[in-house]
């Protein structure tokens, strides 16, 4: 039976006159991968906060296992600003210790790109306090995913993550023996790595089964049982459901419940998007030409990052943009409505980019814009349009998209100034829609969005007929939002992926194993001795057992996960694992050994 690790019981949080959680009760186990979830505000890191013994409860009592080790992930990191990188991720050990340790060497392949950190000016060697708030998390991530701590609690950590981190994460934490509980936005991560779902809702947290897709089944099998929710949020949960079972591919494949049941809630529910339906609409609001470039090349600065590139984007083209972070992604984007501002008197330094005469753009960018502090929200939205247009007959004023994007008829009075991140957000996504605009750059439109706000802005998006380009490392948004994937893949060109993200990961797979060097074997001198040689020989053939080792101990940790009720499995492959990583210990102490003898 999996040993208990954390008792959550009858706690109360309340803030000013508002209970986050009324008399919570749960418990994690050994084993238990738990993803959290629920609208920004609602309690979810006030949860884990409380969970990790970081903040106090009001009532209630939280206990932890004796001997429990816990790792944190916190939203604030506590990385010494005079401290290293080096110092902060592997502390005290030689270059010979960590680069003969797979994990290690794992890690920082997996969240920098490589051993030596091609993302920082001094590699290891770096001094963390200049560095950016998205690249101390990271080192905050490594830090932590290099211990052994029995529970990891991780509060969104595949913030400032691209696409490739993310899937490493993902299989990295899979492959772990650690319970884990997690605050995350992005739900294809959810679906890979968790198999229990906690949802905070108005003061209490219902639980779940499964991983993100299943919790969207529950929940659903859920509402139509207790017919509580309005019936609004019921049909986007159906929407919703509707997308995850018939998507491509199949998100879940062990539902803990009544499938059947759920299935008899979109029986009646068309797919999300009337793709032609849109086409045409489109074709009306803008007529032929779009954008349409020709040998175009883009800069930034001196950097060349696209080059002789000839593409259009066409009437209702819903495009998913992603590539390697300094690819050139948002600089495309920004020449593109420099080109639309000026009506194609803009142009990039080397082609030619032809606009639409009826083109008529927004672009969200990742700087949410400033707008007056004092104005209310409805005000702010109001300033642009009173009422709009979305297409085959469907018109809503500027309250009504207020309510739909979560802002409720009082938040509608807040101050400006006193929204959150996640709000203002939201507020500049509404402002751009309610211009009724018939082309959309969205650059990282995910940023601080809450899931069920995220639903929301999809289905707004289903109905908006135009052309429209997501720049994202929601995997999950871009799959939902998007009818093509693009990628720029560091090589000055643009490629269409007809299998979307996952042909994504894989060229970038190819193209690093592509660039990783062979190993060369040391260098010997000409008057090195014989054992010298045979050391470097010998060490050489650890090295590769070490490798093999690595691999095999991977794929150990993942089938320990997979079978995590068979007990007398499990108990076999434990066994299985301690044998391998004696032996793993055995060979690192020989190769230290062989190195000073070299």
């Amino acid at each position: 039976m999996a040993v208990n690790l954390v008792n959550v019981e009858a706690v109360s949080k309340v803030y000013g006159t508002r209970a986050l959680l009324d008399g919570v009760s749960l418990g994690v186990s050994e084993g238990d991968r738990i993803g959290v979830v629920g609208r920004n505000g609602d309690g979810k890191t006030t949860l884990i906060r409380m969970l990790a013994k970081l903040e106090e409860a009001d009532s209630g009592r939280i206990t932890h296992n004796g001997g429990l080790r816990l790792g944190v992930l916190t939203q604030h990191d506590s990385l010494d600003p005079t401290a290293t990188v080096r110092q902060e991720i592997i502390g005290d050990l030689a270059d010979h210790e960590w680069a003969g340790t797979a994990k290690i060497r794992d890690v920082l392949n997996g969240l920098f790109g490589g051993l030596s950190l091609p993302g920082f000016e001094h590699g290891l060697e770096t001094v963390i306090g200049p560095l950016s708030g998205g690249e101390r998390r990271r080192i905050a991530l490594a830090k932590l995913l290099i211990e052994e701590p029995d529970l990891l609690v991780l509060d969104e950590p595949t913030n400032h993550l691209d696409v490739e981190g993310i899937a490493w994460l993902a299989q990295h934490l899979q492959a772990r023996r650690s319970a884990l509980v997690c605050v995350t936005h992005d739900r294809w991560f959810l679906d890979q790595v968790c198999t229990r779902m906690w949802d905070v809702q108005r003061g209490a947290v219902h639980e779940y089964e499964g991983g993100y897709s299943d919790y969207v089944f529950a929940r659903a099998e859920r509402e139509r049982i207790a017919a509580t929710e309005e019936t609004k949020r019921q049909n986007l949960v159906r929407k919703e459901l509707a997308w995850l079972r018939r998507g491509a591919p199949a998100r879940t494949s062990k539902p803990r419940f009544r499938v059947e049941a759920a299935n008899e809630l979109i029986a009646d529910v068309p797919p999300p998007r009337d793709t032609s339906e849109l086409m045409k609409f489109a074709n009306s609001r803008l007529g032929k030409t779009v954008f349409d470039l020709e040998d175009v090349t883009v800069q930034a600065g001196p950097k060349v990052l696209l080059q002789h590139l000839t593409w259009q984007l066409g009437p209702g083209d819903r495009v998913g943009l992603v590539g390697v972070n300094g690819a050139g992604k948002t600089s495309l984007l920004r020449a593109l409505a420099d080109a639309a501002r000026t009506q194609g008197d803009a142009q990039p330094v080397a082609g030619k980019v032809v606009v639409g005469r009826t083109v008529k753009l927004a672009y969200l960018s990742q700087e949410v814009g400033e707008l007056d502090p004092k104005l209310r929200v409805l005000e702010a939205v109001q300033r642009v349009r009173d009422r709009v247009d979305l297409g085959k007959g469907r018109e809503m004023t500027a309250g009504q998209l207020c309510e739909q994007f979560g802002f409720s008829k009082e938040k509608q009075w807040t101050p400006v100034g006193d929204l959150s991140g996640g709000e203002r957000r939201r507020l500049q996504i509404l402002r751009l829609l309610m211009d009724e605009p018939n082309v959309l750059f969205l650059d990282e439109p995910t940023n601080d969005l809450d899931i069920e706000t995220l639903t929301q802005l999809e289905d707004l998006l289903d109905g908006w007929p135009g052309s429209m380009i997501v720049i994202s490392h929601d995997r999950f948004f871009i799959e939902r939002t998007t009818d093509k994937v693009y990628a720029l893949l560091g090589d000055r060109t643009l490629r269409n992926l007809p299998r979307g993200i996952d042909e994504y990961l894989e060229r970038r797979q190819q193209a690093v194993e592509a660039a990783t060097p062979a190993p060369a074997p040391a260098p010997v001198k000409k008057k090195a001795s014989g054992d010298a040689r045979a050391a470097q020989k010998e060490m050489q053939k650890i090295e590769r057992q070490l490798g093999k080792l690595s691999d095999k101990e991977t794929k150990l940790h993942a089938q320990i996960a997979d079978n995590a009720t068979d007990f007398e499995k499990v108990a076999l492959l434990d066994a299985e694992l301690r044998e391998l990583v004696a032996g793993r210990d055995e060979l690192e102490m020989r190769w230290m050994e062989l190195a000073e003898d070299a």
